[in-house]
């Protein structure tokens, strides 16, 4: 599959919403949504990295799919405000780039 861009992920998520007469969940659902998926998340993390097993009882959910939920919903909120995604992460890297630009310790790229 060739790679695609924010830009087609938001047209291809807006094509699937289109498709149903309900249409984007309103703002606060989809808050709410997004809230719900990111403590999926959360569950299996701490099952990969934390101290709590799963139940031998619980579905066999991963990582990769949670984010894949959250970038869904991700999405569909952007696309219900019409917020391009592609522009946002540049606002937001553009801030990180000045204002975080000396937060962190750099590696020292020159001696590698």
């Amino acid at each position: 599959m060739s790679e695609r861009t924010l830009k087609d992920m938001q047209q291809e998520v807006d094509r699937y919403i289109s498709q149903f007469k309900e249409g984007y969940f309103s703002p606060l659902a989809m808050l709410a949504r997004m809230s719900e998926e990111v403590g999926e998340l959360a569950r299996e993390v701490n099952h990969a990295y934390g101290e709590k097993p799963k139940k031998k009882t619980e579905a066999d959910n991963s990582i990769e799919l949670e984010l894949g939920d959250i970038l869904f919903i991700t999405i569909c909120f952007a696309n219900s405000l019409g917020i391009d995604l592609t522009e946002a992460h540049d606002k937001v890297m553009h801030k990180f780039n000045t204002r975080d630009a000396d937060r962190w310790t750099k590696i020292n790229t020159e001696n590698t």
